[in-house]
């Protein structure tokens, strides 16, 4: 092995970026961010990037690489993560993977075959599907041909639904037995921990944090971002948590007290999701509350 890495994993609004800054101040690192939607340029009240003064007092990787209408896979990012790992620990210092986008944790250590690229046409019609049926029937449909990843995956969560069974119409392959397979093992060793709060906190600190972002001017960042670039509602980088629901207030759907309503239940959900994906990973540890920062400078300080 060249080196070590640590992945610093947990819900939305779990103090995570916090925890990491914190960190910094003990042991020479860089973070590397394991968010789906820091990826994209232009995206920074919604996804909680950095701000430039953070990112200037602690290097990050893998934010920004990307313009929200073009498309980035688990795939790539698996690339460019062990790349940007394996320079920070030329330069010697700890590389922290720092975010919540599970599938990504998942293809970094359990790898990825290629999967296909999104088909546009095919996504609109599996969302017309969806409009005439309803996601829970196109769920139905998952579990037949997918029964792996439909007991993973909520009747509600269509993102997920669509992307499953978009795969399975493209390859004819379930798209769980194309996870984990093909991907040649990592070149450091990965030590992962997480935060996993109690509920009642997590959904308070998730409400004061929509309300900080709806007041930061989440709703002017998405009507700039529909004026900048040649965006669809189905594209996922407007699909994120907090987005899509700012589109469908622009777009009429609801007035803002209602976008606070549904982004706030939608945060929930996918801190939901994330913590469901968290309990099934093997080799994470729980750290303790109260103790966080102790116990991750003697777990990744190097030797």
């Amino acid at each position: 092995m060249a080196g070590s890495a640590c992945a610093l994993l947990g819900p939305t609004a779990s103090g995570k970026s916090s925890l990491a800054f914190a960190l910094s101040r003990e042991i020479p690192l860089e973070i590397v961010s394991l968010d789906s939607a820091q990826v994209y340029r232009g995206m920074d009240i919604g996804t909680a990037k950095p701000t430039p003064a953070e990112r200037a007092a602690v290097p990050h990787h893998l934010i920004d690489l990307i313009d929200p209408h073009q498309a980035y896979s688990a795939g790539q990012w698996r690339s460019a993560a062990i790349s940007t790992v394996m320079e920070i620990i030329g330069r010697g210092k700890l590389p922290l993977l720092v975010g919540g986008t599970m599938l990504y944790y998942r293809s970094l250590v359990s790898g990825l075959d290629e999967l296909p690229q999104a088909d546009p046409a095919l996504r609109a019609a599996i969302d017309a599907e969806a409009a005439q049926r309803g996601w829970p029937a196109l769920h139905a449909e998952l579990a037949k041909v997918d029964p792996v990843t439909a007991r993973r995956v909520p009747p509600g969560d269509s993102q997920r639904i669509q992307r499953a069974l978009e795969v399975f119409r493209l390859t004819g392959k379930p798209l769980s037995s194309l996870l984990g397979a093909g991907s040649a093992p990592l070149p450091f060793e990965m030590r992962a921990f997480c935060l996993m709060p109690e509920r009642a906190g997590l959904h308070a600190r998730i409400a004061e944090r929509f309300d900080a972002m709806l007041r930061a001017g989440l709703v002017d960042e998405v009507r700039n971002l529909r004026t900048r670039y040649p965006l669809a509602a189905a594209m996922p980088s407007m699909r994120a948590v907090g987005y899509r629901q700012a589109w469908e207030h622009l777009d009429g759907a609801y007035p803002l007290h209602a976008l606070r309503e549904k982004g706030i239940a939608a945060t929930r959900q996918l801190a939901k999701r994330q913590m469901t994906w968290l309990r099934s990973f093997s080799g994470v540890v729980r750290l303790d509350p109260g103790a966080e920062l102790e116990q991750l400078t003697r777990s990744c300080r190097p030797p």
